[in-house]
């Protein structure tokens, strides 16, 4: 059975930063894993995505600004999220084999 946890949302100001992470566990080898978001009245949107090999894609919105990596080659995935904006605020979802974490709440604002 899949088990996915979330952490690191809060609250920052514009133009902070925040790390979000996600850890899998339940299966056997490497996976592609993603973040999600979804604000308010919008639907759920991806943020970033890593390949089992190692390859990332960004939202628009986000490239530049996000990084999603994987340092240890290991389903533990991280979302360093730099010049935050209120925009950003949503609650973050990680994403592992179809299955969905919890969600962290990230809310940027002054």
């Amino acid at each position: 059975q899949v088990h996915i946890v979330e952490s690191g949302g809060g609250l920052v100001q514009p133009g902070g930063s925040l790390r979000l992470s996600c850890a899998a566990s339940g299966s056997i080898g490497i996976y592609a894993m993603a973040w999600y978001r979804q604000a308010p009245g919008k639907q759920r949107e991806l943020v970033a995505r890593i390949t089992s090999g190692g390859s990332t894609n960004y939202a628009d919105s986000v490239k530049g600004r996000f990084t999603i990596s994987r340092p240890n080659a290991k389903n533990t995935v991280y979302l360093q999220m730099n010049s935050l904006k209120p925009e950003d605020t949503a609650v973050y979802y990680c994403w592992y084999r179809g299955d969905w974490g919890q969600g962290t709440q990230v809310t940027v604002s002054s």
